[in-house]
């Protein structure tokens, strides 16, 4: 019926078409029967602590001391019911939400914590092939996920193949002691466990490899080379998968090795690509280069803690400004080879809520309007747009304190939420800074012809904006916020320049120009890796209803479908390495490269390569290069390392954990290599090694002078 309203003038029309869309969302129907599941360029996330939701079917909320209406330790009663009744009534859709991300979904312990604590948060698994009986019944699950599909939203998963549950080795009643369980047989438990779990203490984040062999607090940590939990964890999130699931997100990454999820995730997207990213958490101030690392060679994006720590920065503690936070953005750009598919944030439950009583709404209204129009995939945190406040753990996870549609953040939200899915430069832009000083941000977003550019002033003082060069075409353009936070219409000439204007304290402006493209444009690749005949989708712009072809540096993909806007092909079966994709439509139109997709040997299996009797020089380490794409074909620079050796083995042994082709034969080298990039291999001839068809392996050398 809208489209009737609609006005029949060519630069509206694909406005018209999409809004048609939208208006169908809003009305619970999708215009589509299949979600884009590895592309969330044009999503907006909204994160749930799912016990402290809504309260949907209070029959399976637990009893006993589990249970408080009070006790932010304990369960209170959210539930999949609860989200499901909320997706129906349209408080998302009316939010522009497109995805929502649940608590880990699976059983988990029924213990207290000595300390008084519940699992209600679901991080405490006791069974990955079981569902959390607070939460709801498989069934719940499955109304959950069909009731979202049909409001075209998707639903992740949070996933925690690091660790268990609490545990201590010096008492086996602590707790459930760990206890995991495979469908209601125990595997083992801390005490009694057959190599299913590190025994190396608790870490005191003193280094990465701490970080990784030893145990997070008190949590039972995963042996992740023992064949048994591999492949149990494996076969876990298949079972999730099947049940429809559209993202996982995973707890710790930073400490877990990145080998062995290297070969998770290449056993995600084989058996059923969809969008994953990690946790690799950062305090303020820090900037990580092996956070950069992971999050270009793993195979999953992350939680953008830069983005999320730097914009608090700016707008709560206010000890840095603007300057500093487009420098992040630069920097960020330069860092993360697939910075869009980062996934940006203001708060979680790991920190402090943004807004506090004792601040300005303003600020969470700022910093939410820069969230959803700056790059990477924007998460809010439930109950930020009815302006939930607390501060550290259990008091930033309170209960949703209700269902306002009027406040000016839900507003805010909705507005920008539904401009993503509008216009693909937020999803696929570049960022270009237009006028900064301390107080204010003007930055703009442009892919193809289109446009978008955000105004910020926190500041409690006006400015006065001259010589703001845009890319937005020439006459006046609506505030698309409509005067939410005090913005207004921008007039622009031929050449993109804006008049003067006046910049009101605490004012956000948002302009935009949506504009189809006339050439084809790839936007997003996802994923950015995988194995031949994997399939991967590509998104963009103007690639025709009529197939054309797609290439792999000079090989061409089997297409699996094709529209103007996305086509899904199957990986060749090419050599292991990075290559260029490219369109060419079906009448011969070429479109931009869209350059390292990274082309794996074959499936991949976890190896723990060891050497001995390798000692060095003081700021020496060891490292591996070999001959394939997972071992740096060779080049030194692409070895694999710096190898490990305090926990597991000591030095002069060294150990790694590494993602390698199974069924394959490798051959490669140790080399050691200084911080200046000095060389020096092993002596003999090349090793060689046969890796398994399944499961884990572990190899043992010693270093050949």
């Amino acid at each position: 019926m809208f489209n009737k309203f609609c006005p029949i003038v060519k630069s509206v029309a694909f406005i018209c078409v999409v809004l048609g869309i939208f208006l169908n969302l809003s009305d619970g129907v999708y215009a589509s029967s299949e979600l884009n599941r590895v592309n969330y360029a044009k999503d907006t996330i909204y994160q749930i602590v799912t016990d402290r939701f809504y309260d949907g079917d209070s029959s399976n909320n637990p009893d006993g001391d589990l249970y408080s209406e009070t006790d932010l330790h304990k369960y209170m009663g959210g539930d999949w019911k609860g989200i499901t009744d909320k997706i129906d009534d349209n408080y998302f859709t009316d939010l522009g939400i497109t995805a929502i991300w649940i608590s880990q979904p699976v059983e988990n312990v029924y213990d207290i914590h000595p300390e008084g604590y519940t699992s209600y948060h679901g991080y405490w698994a006791r069974d990955y092939k079981k569902n959390n009986p607070f939460y709801g019944s498989f069934n719940d699950f499955d109304a959950l996920i069909s009731t979202a599909h049909s409001h075209g939203i998707k639903i992740i998963m949070d996933f925690t193949p690091n660790h268990s549950s609490p545990a201590l080795a010096t008492d086996s009643d602590y707790v459930e002691n760990g206890a995991i369980y495979d469908n209601g047989t125990l595997l083992g438990n801390y005490s009694n466990d057959l190599d299913l779990f590190h025994h190396n203490g608790g870490t005191d984040f003193s280094s990465y490899e701490d970080g990784i062999y030893r145990n997070l607090y008190d949590l039972a940590d995963y042996n992740l080379q023992n064949q048994t939990i591999d492949q149990y964890l494996k076969q876990s999130i298949e079972l999730w998968l099947d049940k429809g699931i559209d993202g996982i997100r995973v707890d710790a990454v930073k400490h877990m090795s990145q080998g062995w999820q290297e070969s998770l995730m290449n056993h995600i997207y084989s058996y059923q690509p969809i969008f994953t990213f990690g946790e690799w958490f950062l305090g303020e101030n820090e900037v990580d280069t092996k956070n950069h690392y992971f999050a270009n060679e793993s195979g999953m994006s992350l939680l953008d803690f830069q983005f999320g720590q730097q914009i608090r920065e700016v707008l709560k503690s206010k000890e840095d400004n603007w300057v500093d936070f487009h420098a992040m953005i630069e920097d960020t750009s330069n860092s993360y080879k697939e910075v869009n598919d980062q996934v940006t944030f203001i708060d979680n439950h790991d920190m402090s809520r943004f807004y506090d009583e004792a601040d300005a709404k303003t600020n969470t209204d700022i910093a939410l309007a820069v969230l959803l129009t700056s790059r990477g995939v924007p998460t809010i945190y439930y109950g930020t747009e009815q302006y939930l406040t607390g501060e550290t753990d259990p008091d930033n996870r309170k209960q949703m304190p209700g269902f306002d549609r009027t406040t000016t953040s839900y507003k805010l939200i909705s507005k920008l939420a539904h401009l993503r899915q509008l216009n693909p430069a937020l999803g696929y832009g570049t960022t270009t800074e237009r006028w900064t000083n301390e107080d204010v941000y003007v930055f703009e977003r442009k892919f193809g012809n289109n446009v978008v550019i955000t105004a910020v002033n926190s500041s409690d003082q006006s400015y006065t904006i001259n010589n703001l060069q845009t890319s937005l075409s020439e006459g006046t353009h609506p505030d698309v916020l409509e005067g939410l936070l005090k913005g207004d219409s921008l007039h622009v000439d031929q050449k993109g320049q804006a008049a003067t204007f006046e910049l009101q304290a605490n004012e956000v402006a948002v302009w935009e120009v949506t504009e189809p493209a006339n050439t084809p444009t790839v936007g997003h690749v996802g994923p950015m890796v995988g194995q031949a005949g994997n399939e991967i989708t590509i998104s963009g712009e103007a690639f025709g209803e009529e197939k054309g072809t797609v290439l792999f540096g000079s090989h061409q993909a089997t297409i699996v479908s094709w529209d103007n806007s996305e086509i899904v092909v199957n990986v060749p079966d090419i050599q292991g390495d990075f290559y260029t994709i490219e369109i060419v439509t079906n009448d011969n139109k070429e479109s931009n490269a869209y350059a390292d997709f990274e082309v794996l040997t074959g499936k991949l299996i976890p190896v723990r390569f060891i050497v001995e009797e390798a000692t060095t020089d003081y700021g020496n380490a060891i490292y591996l290069v070999g001959n394939t794409q997972e071992l740096g074909n060779w080049d030194v620079e692409k070895a694999i390392g710096p190898f490990f050796n305090q926990i597991m083995k000591e030095y002069p042994t060294w150990y790694y954990d590494i993602s390698v082709p199974s069924n394959y034969t490798l051959e490669y080298k140790f080399i050691k290599k200084d911080s200046s990039g000095n060389i020096v291999w092993e002596g003999g001839t090349n090793r060689s090694y046969v890796t398994p068809t399944e499961g884990t392996d572990s190899i043992t050398s010693t270093w050949i002078n």
